[in-house]
């Protein structure tokens, strides 16, 4: 029987031996400059001058060079968590090991909510348009809803307090998903047990709340196709844990058999009668797969809408497996990440007004820091 003693030696060893060969493995080996498991871009060699060594920035940036680019570095951050889970410990790299195998990230206390306060009224203030319907959905995220898989000790998310905070601050209509959410919770799985992304059925909750809110009738969930489109998918939050023996999760889209979809990234031109790029289950970053990973504005047409209403999107990632399910209500629907639109929500809603509702969507443990958001306005 192997004991938590013995794994500990064990790990130690291995650690003196990659230590002892650290110097020359470091300058022999080749060098990436992308993580397909963390999904980004590795710290590059900073550039050696005077200035930099005396603003201490170079020894700074050559620190995080060397810990991106340290010789199988994945394997022994894989190692050294292994050996801490097994070791009883429940928290790593800012990730709680979970009930139910589920990895949930830390929320951590928010410091630009002012800030986004501020765009948000501005963004809101700017539309002038009786005819077109603004609606704020803020999701709270598996620290929240899932508290109770997290360890006893760990301290409640505030997430929700920050989610009021904002809606009674902006005068933005809200939909409030977080009831949707904590009923859905014992029908199925919400989030994913390695991402931080809610799953296509936590997205269907979500949906609900929108069409309560709306007064839409939701397309009920056993009238869509159901796929399971891979059982081998490790999120952002296992690439930050790297135990290789943690669960992996499986992904499902639905698929209305209704809707007559085209499809426009408009910054490629390609046209297709899909929401998904299969492509993305042969890579890392499998939940790419909802309308091919990022795009500044994707138009999104349904022949077989239920109505001649059309939808400005303004979001982060979470909403690329909600749109599936809002499709059906929408003649069209423009979606714009404006992380990477640079010509403004405002701007495009004046050049398109035929749009009847706008909707922005982000989850609340990436809000503080997404820098989309503050390119609304």
């Amino acid at each position: 029987m192997i004991t938590n003693r013995k794994i500990r030696k064990i790990v130690i060893y291995l650690l003196c031996i990659g230590i002892l060969f650290l110097p020359p493995c470091l300058l022999l080996s080749p060098k990436k400059e992308f993580s397909e498991n963390e999904n980004r871009y590795l710290t590059k060699l900073p550039p050696l001058s005077l200035r930099t060594i005396l603003s201490g920035t170079y020894t700074d940036s050559l620190n995080d060079y060397l810990a991106d680019h340290f010789p199988q570095r994945d394997f022994f951050v894989g190692l050294k968590s292994s050996m801490e889970i097994a070791c009883g410990r429940k928290y790593i790299n800012g990730i709680y090991v979970a009930k139910d195998d589920y990895l949930i990230e830390l929320y951590k206390q928010p410091q630009n909510t002012d800030r986004i306060i501020d765009t948000l009224i501005r963004f809101y203030s700017k539309i002038n348009r009786t005819d077109c319907k603004v609606n704020l959905m803020l999701v709270p995220t598996a620290v929240t809803v899932y508290y109770d898989k997290l360890p006893a000790y760990a301290p409640p998310s505030q997430q929700l307090e920050t989610a009021y905070t904002i809606y009674d601050r902006t005068g933005i209509p809200p939909i409030d998903c977080t009831e949707n959410l904590f009923d859905g919770a014992s029908k199925g799985q919400l989030y994913y047990l390695t991402d931080h992304h809610w799953t296509t059925f936590g997205a269907y909750c979500g949906y609900l709340a929108y069409c309560d809110t709306k007064g839409l009738t939701p397309v009920p969930l056993e009238a869509l196709t159901a796929q399971i489109v891979t059982e081998d998918f490790a999120g952002t939050l296992y690439s930050k844990i790297n135990d290789y023996r943690h669960r992996k999760d499986a992904i499902t889209i639905y698929i209305n058999p209704e809707d007559v979809l085209t499809v426009t990234y408009v910054d490629t031109g390609e046209v297709t009668d899909s929401l998904y790029n299969f492509d993305y289950l042969e890579a890392k970053d499998k939940y790419s797969l909802f309308l091919d990973n990022i795009h500044p504005l994707i138009e999104i047409e349904n022949a077989a809408a239920d109505s001649q209403d059309e939808l400005m999107l303004i979001k982060d990632s979470y909403a690329n497996s909600i749109v599936p399910f809002l499709a059906h209500h929408y003649k069209k629907i423009y979606i714009l990440d404006t992380r990477y639109y640079r010509d403004g929500p405002s701007s495009f809603l004046s050049e398109h007004e035929t749009i009847t509702d706008i909707l922005l969507l982000y989850n609340l443990n990436t809000l503080d820091s997404d820098t989309g958001i503050r390119g609304i306005y």
